[in-house]
């Protein structure tokens, strides 16, 4: 699984250097998010890379190594979400939800970050359902609560704003999302044809392809309502950008600890295991 977000995470740096070359991140209030959900979508594919790569070490590093994977996947949460609400929403849905949303974002990307954590602690290669509640709750109801400025844009967007390419990319980051989610839930196509898969076409392959792609699509859908919808977002976000950075500031702190204290456990319940 190793190659898939390592390639994931090379390619995003492409991306990345060209929008700087005509964003300025340092000057422009506006474009903080758009560097928080890059840098998230980056730290994350690092992350699951040296999870996958480095988890062999010893018994130890193996949970360090995931916990540190969770906790890249919750600030990507919290920077999808982010991205979302700041650049796509229309201003609509934006009334209904500019109360609780963010707040609710950050609570569920810590409980993803948490729930992960303690599944793997606790219940380590069990698919049990108290487990896969543990991983599958929190992370499930994020992807409902972040993606729902989209689903609420595509579903209202009149014809004449139907071929926009913002749209055509949000659309694809939804459906790339959605296989990802079935190949991540059923073992297709090894269980088609049993120990031909380990090296290429393994489902869990197959998720981490998809996730990127979702990620891919979602940054160039992003990115182009950054530099169409300042009209939109700069009305409805007004000056708030540095307190949705603040807040990124806490879910990155929050998730850290997190996976600091579980590694700290897993340390002590080997020790007592080796005495």
């Amino acid at each position: 699984h190793v190659w898939t977000h390592l390639v994931g995470a090379l390619i995003l740096l492409l991306p990345f250097q060209q929008l700087s070359q005509r964003v300025d991140f340092g000057q422009d209030l506006h474009a903080q998010p758009l560097l928080i959900i890059i840098v998230a979508s980056i730290t994350y594919l690092t992350f699951s890379t040296l999870a996958h790569l480095l988890q062999a070490k010893s018994e130890f590093w193996h949970y360090s190594f995931f916990f540190m994977n969770y906790m890249g996947v919750a600030v990507y949460q919290y920077g999808s979400a982010l991205g979302h609400y700041y650049y796509t929403i229309e201003p609509s849905w934006h009334e209904k939800i500019k109360g609780f949303y963010m707040p609710v974002a950050v609570l569920l990307a810590w409980l993803s970050c948490t729930g992960s954590c303690y599944a793997k602690y606790q219940y380590h290669q069990s698919a049990c359902l108290l487990s896969r509640l543990c991983q599958d709750l929190p992370s499930g109801l994020a992807y409902m609560l972040d993606i729902s400025p989209v689903i609420h844009r595509i579903s209202t967007a009149p014809p004449s704003e139907r071929e926009d390419p913002a749209l055509l990319y949000h659309k694809c980051q939804v459906l790339f999302f959605l296989i990802g989610a079935f190949f991540f839930s059923h073992p297709y196509p090894e269980k088609w044809f049993p120990g031909k898969c380990h090296f290429f076409g393994q489902s869990h392959q197959i998720f981490h392809v998809c996730l990127f792609l979702c990620t891919l699509a979602q940054i160039e859908a992003v990115v182009l309502d950054y530099e169409s919808r300042r009209h939109i977002y700069s009305t409805l976000q007004g000056d708030l950008a540095h307190n949705f950075s603040a807040l990124c500031l806490f879910t990155v702190t929050c998730s850290v600890l997190t996976a600091a204290y579980m590694a700290h456990k897993v340390k002590n319940k080997l020790s007592f295991k080796e005495e």
